[in-house]
């Protein structure tokens, strides 16, 4: 696709955060963008050009979003693959790929796709109905059950600790994967370009809020040894070259006890452990899938700043219209920047914003990001 400035345009399915902020950099950047997403006034409608009210297995309103667009891409996985495929071979362009899409939707294909490409990965199997209690007695306990379809933000997961568990298994299709003693959760942000070129951002920590098992905090760059960074951005740079396509990839890795990295998860489009590049990277994540989608160089991965970025999550025992406290006191704390992203409703540890705090000193971002956790509070008008 030849690049002629400010005619392109590019098509979202997905108005969240996710597609709020690749809005604001393809805005940046002059191109027209069209969001498709349920909800009225989603959080990415109120910076893009128009929104088209449809669901994400709307077939008419898919194929309406992508006909207008130059450039289709997303925010979210679960759309109407099938749709998405008949668009790509009646010509038009949608960036990460169906196909690429279609493995992802499906974390046993994920699997299936990493272990054939050489990836280091966890030990897994596929279980069917009543043989889960004979492959659970194959891996021991703990063990670890995972839907094929359908999880995110950790749901889709369980830990079957002891034989007491097996009746509250999921009662999906599913597979095992071996418990993984982890030293730290890792996570890299990859992107290819439509031309190929491939770069990657730093290698970080995710730290996990246990009761949600959801994504607390993030911290840049992560503190290991260079070895272990660099074995890292190697594997997260082999996952992306094996699934090919363009957009930017969230690679989230294990870093075992023993020192191994694993690949757990793979996300086709920008991810939460990506928000901190926003103050601390000469490039983005968001900036820097719409310059692979749109056949654009990439540009360049540096860290400025050491950062920590902490989600700000809607909190227990609250429901209704979202209000905000603590956001003067935080301000006030040198290199916090604020992102709230337009959801009018919270729900308990719905992700309502983040925050990411730079300073030269990761140490110091550390102890600045935990005082703001104990600032920031998001409940509901009627509390």
């Amino acid at each position: 696709m030849e690049f002629s400035g400010y005619n392109l345009r590019i098509g979202i399915i997905g108005g969240g955060q996710l597609g709020k902020m690749m809005t604001q950099e393809a805005k940046k950047m002059g191109f027209y963008v069209t969001i498709l997403d349920p909800t009225p006034n989603s959080p990415a409608s109120q910076l893009a050009d128009e929104q088209l009210v449809g669901g994400f297995h709307d077939r008419n309103k898919i194929k309406e979003l992508v006909t207008r667009s130059d450039v289709t891409t997303y925010d979210i996985e679960d759309i109407d693959v099938g749709a998405l495929k008949e668009l790509v071979e009646a010509g038009h362009l949608i960036h990460p790929s169906p196909q690429i899409l279609e493995i992802i939707q499906d974390k046993w294909k994920q699997k299936e796709v990493l272990a054939r490409s050489g990836i280091p990965i966890a030990r897994y199997r596929k279980v069917e109905g009543s043989a889960l209690a004979a492959a659970i007695e194959e891996f021991g306990f703990p063990v670890v059950q995972k839907a094929c379809r359908g999880g995110y933000d950790g749901r889709g997961v369980f830990v079957i600790r002891t034989r007491d568990d097996i009746g509250r298994a999921l009662k999906a299709e599913s597979f095992l994967e071996e418990f993984v003693e982890i030293e730290k959760e890792l996570a890299v942000m990859v992107a290819r370009s439509a031309a190929g070129e491939i770069k990657c951002h730093p290698v970080v920590e995710m730290v996990f809020d246990e009761a949600a098992n959801i994504c607390d905090m993030v911290v840049a760059p992560v503190l290991v040894e260079q070895k272990i960074q660099d074995e890292s951005r190697q594997i997260a740079v082999a996952v992306v070259e094996s699934l090919g396509g363009a957009g930017i990839f969230g690679i989230e890795m294990f870093l075992d006890e023993a020192g191994n990295v694993l690949v757990n998860e793979i996300a086709p489009r920008p991810h939460n452990s990506g928000h901190y590049t926003i103050e601390a990277c000469v490039t983005s994540q968001f900036e820097q899938h719409i310059r692979a989608i749109m056949g654009l160089p990439l540009g360049s991965t540096e860290l400025l700043t050491p950062a920590v970025m902490i989600n700000i999550l809607g909190g227990e025992g609250y429901e209704g219209p979202a209000m905000f406290r603590g956001i003067r006191e935080t301000l006030q704390i040198p290199g916090a920047a604020l992102h709230l992203y337009g959801k009018r409703i919270t729900r308990p540890f719905r992700k309502m914003g983040h925050v990411t705090v730079v300073d030269k000193e990761v140490e110091n971002a550390l102890e600045k990001a935990q005082r703001i956790k104990t600032l920031l509070r998001v409940v509901s008008e009627e509390a």
